[in-house]
């Protein structure tokens, strides 16, 4: 798509001044098409799928995105489904949902939470629940969908709607990619997602983040080893236990000491397994590290900060070179969530536009990952992109917050059930919208 075909900044902001009549109806068409969306929220709730595995949620949808008039083409990254809508000559946006759940055993008491069981990729036989709240993303993306195929003399180009794969362990998106979402399907201009938040804010308020939104995801294998023998003869052994924790320790000056105190960065160990009897010096011990950054350049230089650091402590400890300490970093990794800062601030005054200045804050940027990121850095000439926040946290639950500090559930809680309704709403009348301003008809 050449630049001309674009909407020009003043075009985009014209239109969000003063919206054509069709589009004021939108909020009017959400309220009607609410029910039926929330018992499609209320079906993916209590069947979710792990990662890889979204094979009924994925027929299920396809089928409904067929019957509004979309082509589709399932199995594309694996289990993704690809729906396309051309509709004349126009800008090329793309809609993503994401649709996986999480191993986690569902405890909301909901009249419709999940009892599904499966075994994922550790081999623990565990429930599955939508803990994440891709059930609401779902439910809001049929949702936009429906609007948008409603509204074919309201906008003109070609709306490619994604529905992702195994988002919750960072592989979907770029399974799509490599499956070829760029070139068996148009190539976007924009591209445009939402996630729900547990955020301390009423349900149905957007949050937008410019710039660095989430984070670099690096998953940091460390096996550190020693030489073992008798708990009672520690000076006979290279202990890997006290190696391993001078490592743990060591690891934290390398963002407080190298790291800019403007720069943000996490370095956590997780897990660290070791030995098996009091009395008995194991020869080796196991770290498990997750290591959050924002740019390329921050990322680089904690990781090479670890492998140091790894390596020095050991050399300290009198280890040989045969006995350094081995480290893998997950390949590949999520890589941070940028919002193009000009795009991300259009998009944040037309929802003000819409919904009204107090629905729509700049909320800050957050350490966790999401594989949205692929779509802009597929082509980061190309695409501009932005995901934004829906707060999904119940009337009750932020009153229990502000009266008596009873914290809110996390996402991946277990007792994590948002307020479906408004995040469903929000979602897909947002989502509309932001397409239709994108995509003005000419003349229009």
């Amino acid at each position: 798509m050449t630049s001309n075909t674009l909407p020009t900044l003043a075009a985009v902001l014209t239109l969000a001044l003063a919206p054509p009549a069709q589009a004021k109806d939108l909020s009017a068409a959400v309220a009607e098409d609410l029910p039926d969306l929330m018992a499609l929220y209320r079906d993916l709730h209590a069947n979710p799928e792990l990662s890889f595995e979204e094979v009924k949620t994925a027929a299920k949808l396809a089928k409904r995105m067929r019957a509004l008039g979309f082509e589709v083409t399932e199995k594309v990254g694996k289990t993704g489904v690809v729906s396309v809508m051309k509709n004349g000559d126009g800008p090329v946006i793309l809609l993503r949902a994401d649709m996986d759940g999480l191993p986690v055993i569902e405890q909301t008491g909901l009249p419709y939470a999940s009892k599904v069981m499966a075994t994922p990729a550790s081999g623990v036989t565990t429930g599955v629940m939508h803990a994440c709240g891709h059930d609401t993303h779902m439910a809001a993306f049929i949702g936009a969908a429906q609007l948008l195929a409603e509204r074919k003399d309201q906008w003109q180009g070609t709306l490619v709607m994604v529905l992702q794969p195994a988002e919750e362990i960072g592989l979907g998106a770029l399974a799509m990619l490599e499956d070829g979402l760029y070139t068996r399907f148009p190539k976007p201009d924009y591209a445009i997602a939402f996630h729900d938040a547990a955020a301390p804010v009423p349900a149905g308020t957007i949050g937008v983040t410019p710039g660095y939104a989430l984070a670099n995801v690096d998953s940091v294998d460390i096996t550190v080893k020693g030489v073992g023998g008798h708990g009672a003869y520690p000076h006979t052994t290279k202990d890997p236990i006290v190696l391993a924790s001078a490592i743990v320790m060591k690891l934290q000056t390398v963002i407080s000491r190298e790291s800019s105190p403007l720069d943000p960065a996490v370095i956590t160990v997780g897990s660290f397994h070791a030995g098996a009897k009091h009395n008995i010096i194991s020869d080796e011990a196991k770290l498990q590290l997750t290591v959050r950054s924002y740019s390329d350049e921050s990322r680089n230089q904690l990781l090479e900060g670890i492998k140091r650091v790894a390596r020095g402590e050991a050399i300290a400890a009198g280890l040989p070179d045969n006995l350094m300490p081995v480290l893998t970093v997950e390949d590949p990794y999520t890589p941070s969530t940028y919002n193009d800062p000009d795009f991300s601030k259009e998009v944040m005054g037309r929802f003000a536009q819409r919904f009204g200045a107090e629905r729509v804050q700049e909320w800050p940027a957050v350490m966790g990952g999401e594989d949205f990121s692929q779509f802009r850095r597929a082509a980061p000439e190309d695409v501009k992109s932005v995901i934004f926040w829906i707060s999904g946290t119940p009337a009750p639950m932020l009153t229990a917050l502000k009266e008596k500090g009873t914290p809110l559930p996390s996402l991946h809680s277990p007792f994590w059930a948002p307020d479906a309704e408004k995040v469903v709403a929000t979602g897909a009348e947002a989502m509309a919208a932001a397409a239709l301003d994108l995509m003005p008809r000419s003349g229009g």
